[in-house]
């Protein structure tokens, strides 16, 4: 039977696969890290207080990088060249959603609305990134090789998430809200979108070197615009609303450091 669990099981057991997965998951990782090091590096004067989150974000995705590359390590893998159709921090950036690197990489102090937009795109990037480690932490939690590092990465992003909702709706109470809504929108919608195509792209790459045949990988991709339907006819919405999450400050510490993988 086809599910999510025997899917991600196929991938994992396959060396090749599982080498393709975890260097895109790294490498999109190493990418939000060094974008949250320059945002924390650029926040503006009255907003200083907050660049200590946004480096304790960039950390853990760091770490999350580190851990993904530990884990094609201790089965003798190198990591696998990206094709570009899968990155999705790039193609992000690339539509416009976030903010652009070439601001980034100028030195010049980010605004207050940089923050906000900021803070909007990770507010629908998180979501995704909690649902996804969610799903394979119920799957893979007590996996012998993989359940530390997918338990610590699900409860980062869970943090992440926390975190975006917590300060969006600071900046609402102060004036921001009808700002945010909006990014929000513009956000999810293009996010649901390149996610759509990346999952294909993905799926494309692991049929070929997984040998699935045509009706397996109709069938897959079939589902994967079937979830886009369902996104794009409202289940988007549940990566714009914001409410005062239960997990406060939640990152108001430094990172934690990343599991050993003998």
């Amino acid at each position: 039977m086809l599910s999510a669990k025997s899917l991600f099981q196929e991938i994992l057991d396959n060396d090749e696969s599982f080498r393709l997965f975890c260097s895109i998951a790294a490498s999109g990782e190493a990418q939000g890290g060094w974008e949250n090091a320059r945002i924390a590096a650029l926040v503006p004067a009255s907003e200083r207080e907050l660049a200590p989150k946004i480096t304790r974000h960039g950390a853990d995705e760091d770490k999350h990088g580190r851990i993904f590359n530990a884990l094609m390590k201790k089965r003798g893998l190198e990591p696998a060249p990206v094709p570009p159709e899968t990155d999705y921090t790039m193609l992000l950036e690339q539509d416009g959603i976030g903010l652009a690197h070439d601001k980034l990489k100028r030195d010049e102090p980010l605004t207050v609305q940089d923050i906000v937009t900021y803070l909007s795109h990770s507010r629908v990037t998180e979501q995704r990134a909690s649902e996804e480690m969610e799903m394979l932490r119920k799957y893979f939690g007590d996996h012998p090789d993989l359940g530390r590092a997918v338990k610590m990465i699900s409860n980062d992003e869970d943090n992440h998430l926390a975190y975006c909702h917590e300060e969006l709706l600071r900046f609402a109470y102060a004036g921001h809200g009808r700002a945010i809504q909006r990014t929000l929108r513009e956000c999810a919608l293009a996010e649901i979108r390149i996610y759509r195509d990346v999952s294909l792209a993905v799926m494309a790459h692991m049929g070929r070197i997984l040998g699935w045949s045509k009706p397996k990988a109709a069938v897959l991709a079939f589902g994967i615009h079937a979830v886009y339907c369902y996104e794009r006819l409202g289940g988007w919405r549940r990566m714009v609303s914001l409410k005062m999450p239960e997990r406060r400050n939640a990152l108001g510490g430094p990172a934690a450091a990343a599991p050993e993988f003998a």
